[in-house]
């Protein structure tokens, strides 16, 4: 084998891992740019114009890459999920006040896109199907977070405790909270706290 061709040779691994990475950074790229988008434009009125346009890329990239707008708001959103799941998952269980803490922490970076997502979620399936599931997300983060409080509940009484403790703690009483009443992020952390405190400790002697 002629040096030239050995030296050839040795080099493709490292071109293949190179050319494999910038597909992947590029892939990174534009799922950032839909994530960014999200605060200021509603999913169905995003172009993939705008989106290409953020990541520095073509239109036609992104579809070979994602192969539908689609495919791009889901990839986006599974993202998204597995970010939020590992901060939610950070909850200390048993411990009020540090579940708030993390809850508003996911809701003041997440809370006012998400608002942007449920008000759409009627009119575009593939937004729906990530809404329900982080419904269900929300739903096993109370039953694990707050596990010893519902422990002593049974039948009827625990199910309530249960809906009432995901209703206090849903998206929409931290947008009344800070949104509709301007409550500093401190203060709702205290309003929460003082909601969560008084159910489970209802019924108890």
């Amino acid at each position: 084998m002629k040096k030239e061709e050995a030296e050839r040779l040795s080099k493709r691994p490292y071109q293949m891992r190179a050319r494999a990475e910038a597909v992947a950074e590029t892939g990174r790229r534009i799922l950032e740019a839909t994530i960014e988008l999200g605060p200021e434009v509603l999913s169905d009125q995003a172009t993939l114009d705008n989106v290409a346009a953020r990541a520095g890329v073509t239109v036609q990239t992104v579809l070979r890459r994602f192969g539908s707008k689609e495919g791009l708001i889901s990839a986006a959103a599974e993202e998204v999920r597995g970010r939020v799941e590992g901060q939610r998952n950070e909850a200390p269980v048993g411990d009020v006040a540090g579940a708030v803490r993390n809850l508003v922490e996911h809701y003041e970076e997440w809370g006012d896109n998400t608002l942007r997502l449920l008000a759409q979620e009627d009119r575009y399936p593939v937004i729906r199907a990530h809404t329900d599931r982080g419904r269900a997300g929300h739903y096993e983060w109370v039953e694990r977070t707050f596990a010893p409080f519902l422990a002593g509940r049974a039948g009827r009484e625990r199910e309530r405790l249960r809906a009432e403790m995901i209703a206090v703690c849903d998206l929409y009483v931290w947008k009344i909270l800070r949104r509709d009443l301007g409550l500093s992020r401190e203060q709702t952390e205290i309003a929460l706290v003082e909601m969560i405190t008084a159910l489970v400790g209802k019924g108890e002697s």
